[in-house]
């Protein structure tokens, strides 16, 4: 007998039989307080081609920085899909800072996981606010590499003031960080 490895599987094609139900670009509605927000974005791939199969999760605090409890009217959670030019965008609040490692605070952020055709497992990022001061005392963002921060904060539209732009790179020189959980 010999130990030959079997070739790889990929996960897909996504259906959407039971994921209606979270399929929800308002993480926020408006009865939820706090600062209003609309994250847009694209997934590409290492050569900038648009992804069109992701599926964008997200996760997040209150503006107090609480997560979700049953019956407090707030979600703090999403589904969203790509679309055909990868293009993605979904609003809500901008969360408060939560405990971080340690008793720090955590900046202001989101978590995200994407999955897609050709992943095995799915991956994780965060998103984090521009012009933040607590960017810079943020536990988890000062882990990444500070050339490589820019791939987690969003920028801000020079032409709508509630728009935050933020795409997600798969791979190559300029690919978003991702955490291993």
């Amino acid at each position: 007998m010999s130990l030959v490895a079997t070739a790889s599987q990929t996960v897909g094609p996504y259906f959407h039989i039971g994921l209606s139900w979270a399929d929800n670009a308002a993480i926020a509605g408006p009865e939820v307080a706090g600062q209003r927000v609309t994250i847009a974005g694209r997934i590409l791939d290492g050569d900038g081609q648009p992804i069109n199969d992701a599926l964008i999760e997200v996760w997040q605090a209150d503006s107090q920085g609480h997560y979700p409890e049953a019956g407090d009217g707030f979600r703090g959670f999403g589904r969203i899909p790509s679309g055909d030019d990868g293009g993605f965008r979904f609003s809500t609040i901008k969360p408060g800072r939560v405990a971080g490692p340690g008793g720090t605070l955590q900046a202001p952020h989101l978590l995200l996981s994407i999955g897609m055709r050709g992943l095995l497992k799915r991956v994780t990022t965060r998103m984090y606010f521009p012009d933040e001061p607590a960017n810079a005392e943020d536990p988890i963002l000062a882990r990444v590499e500070p050339a490589r921060r820019r791939t987690l904060i969003a920028r801000a539209s020079p032409s709508e003031p509630a728009l935050l732009i933020w795409n997600v790179i798969m791979q190559g020189e300029t690919e978003t960080v991702f955490f291993d959980l």
